[in-house]
């Protein structure tokens, strides 16, 4: 398979905004060792910003755009060493992507894009893809991680999208509220009723939240990706979303 993993702040970080090692080490693992299963991985990874600004002692709800984006460039060095070291264990290479809207909106861009894409691929890469939230303005942004994974995975024409969260899916309402909220297992077409079980606000070191995890499920299930929101608290769930045995929402794709 073909498969796009787009991991949020919440799954990478602690909430100081420090790398949560153990979490990521095992994500790592998992998905080496799902590419050594012969299955093609691009890994769509927040977490720049958060961990930047952790890393120097500042919050993560200032509304400095030049410390948001100083916090980006220092929080992306930290993503790929990280990365490039535990994939490095398990003798995978990995490849940074920074991507902007522009990237979408210009056809040349786009063409550059999928070319690296597929070569990527070919050559057995794992492509790891972030927004380029140093040099991102209001007209070439894209905005939140999951829109990005779905745009991604329609590039590579995946098989599926798996989004990992702090949530295990979509609820009839939400769940910290209600404890008897019901979590939807199969959804075959996203209607207005599903969409406004979303909610409106993601974590606090995150840009996402549900809306965006539907409006990302939408783009990719028109494209006929099918599409999973499952919790990233133990990487280990990637074997059991492959399985059919896992605790998540998954979106069917359209035919």
């Amino acid at each position: 398979m073909r498969i796009v993993i787009k991991v949020g702040t919440s799954t990478l970080a602690h909430p100081t905004g420090l790398l949560n090692i153990k979490r990521v080490e095992q994500m790592c693992k998992v998905i080496s060792d799902l590419k050594n299963a012969s299955n093609e991985v691009v890994l769509v990874s927040s977490g720049a910003i958060g961990m930047g600004l952790g890393k120097v002692g500042i919050s993560r709800h200032t509304d400095d755009i030049s410390t948001l984006q100083a916090g980006a460039a220092i929080g992306q060095c930290e993503l790929m060493y990280i990365y490039d070291k535990l994939f490095g264990e398990y003798n995978h290479v990995v490849a940074q992507i920074l991507m902007t809207g522009a990237f979408v909106a210009i056809e040349d861009y786009g063409k550059n894009l999928d070319n690296t894409l597929f070569r990527l691929l070919e050559l057995g890469v794992i492509p790891i893809v972030n927004e380029n939230d140093t040099v991102t303005t209001d007209e070439i942004v894209i905005g939140d991680n999951d829109t990005l994974g779905a745009i991604i995975a329609q590039r590579v024409k995946a098989d599926m999208l798996i989004m990992l969260s702090d949530i295990d899916g979509l609820y009839t309402e939400n769940p910290a509220k209600n404890p008897d909220a019901k979590r939807l297992e199969v959804i075959e077409h996203i209607t207005a009723e599903i969409e406004a079980l979303a909610g409106s606000a993601g974590s606090k070191l995150g840009t996402g939240g549900m809306v965006t995890k539907i409006k990302a499920a939408k783009m990719a299930t028109n494209c006929g990706i099918e599409v999973v929101i499952a919790n990233g608290k133990d990487p280990d769930i990637l074997y059991d979303i492959l399985d059919g045995s896992a605790v998540c929402t998954r979106f069917l794709a359209k035919k």
